[in-house]
């Protein structure tokens, strides 16, 4: 059997209901994932200036990835860029007055940034906008374990930080609400460490947890997993290796397992 490139290994891909939820790849969907960034952050919440051609790019999208929902004709309703620790943050750079100045922010492989989190501005049906929020947070969820990654830092309005916090999703606030201009509009920065999420969650709403770590794949497979689940694998696979007890063969077997 023919395996996984590193590429298809660290792909997100799977159905929720009518839509697909998924990595951004292909040209034309970047396009849409742009216009809707534009149409979001530009026309709506004016975060940042308007383009010519209606679309928002910056130098951050050179090593982020994005993970959006897609319906059945192919129209993309929401999205969330996630910039991998490997590059610069946002919360680094641009939006550094969100942080204390003693902050010294987490640059390890397990950490990640959320930027952009968009849904459709045209939706008006707020239980169809909030459920699509929901299902785009958890494709951030199953991005976070394809990747190794257990904190995020992210940067949003204060009322949605609220929002998450009475869903059962927790994160640290890492400073006091600040106006960001040229809105204004209130907005703080956090950092969420996953596990948490998933023992706040699973005894707070344990029905959503349950949704939340299960996936129909795009080959009709149904696959349950969390972070917790994949950090106890991880170690135990690391203690075996460092016992020495593992030959080469055993180590390429239990990689192909685990990864």
């Amino acid at each position: 059997m023919q395996g996984l490139t590193v590429e298809e290994e660290s792909r997100v891909e799977f159905y929720e209901g009518e839509f697909l939820v998924k990595t951004l790849e292909e040209q034309a969907e970047l396009t849409q994932a742009y216009r809707l960034r534009h149409r979001v952050f530009a026309e709506v919440l004016r975060w940042v200036p308007s383009t010519d051609d209606g679309q928002e790019m910056d130098m951050y999208d050179l090593w982020g990835s994005s993970i959006g929902l897609i319906d059945r004709k192919g129209k993309l309703h929401g999205l969330a860029r996630l910039l991998p620790a490997s590059g610069p943050f946002m919360l680094e750079q641009d939006l550094r007055m969100l942080l204390p100045t003693d902050h010294a922010v987490r640059k390890s492989r397990d950490t990640a940034e959320i930027t952009r989190l968009a849904i459709d501005p045209d939706i008006k049906d707020k239980g169809l906008s909030a459920r699509l929020m929901l299902t785009l947070i958890k494709g951030i969820y199953h991005w976070a374990m394809t990747h190794g990654v257990r904190y995020f830092y992210l940067e949003v309005d204060h009322r949605f930080f609220r929002v998450l916090h009475a869903i059962g999703i927790p994160s640290n606030p890492l400073g006091p609400p600040v106006p960001l201009p040229p809105a204004g509009a209130l907005s703080i920065a956090a950092i969420m460490d996953i596990v948490q999420c998933e023992d706040v969650l699973g005894r707070k709403r344990p029905a959503i947890m349950e949704w939340m770590s299960t996936i129909t794949t795009t080959q009709g497979d149904i696959v349950n997993r969390t972070t917790a689940q994949w950090m106890e694998a991880d170690h135990s696979l690391s203690a075996f290796a460092a016992s020495g007890d593992m030959t080469s063969a055993d180590e390429h077997l239990a990689l192909q397992s685990v990864i």
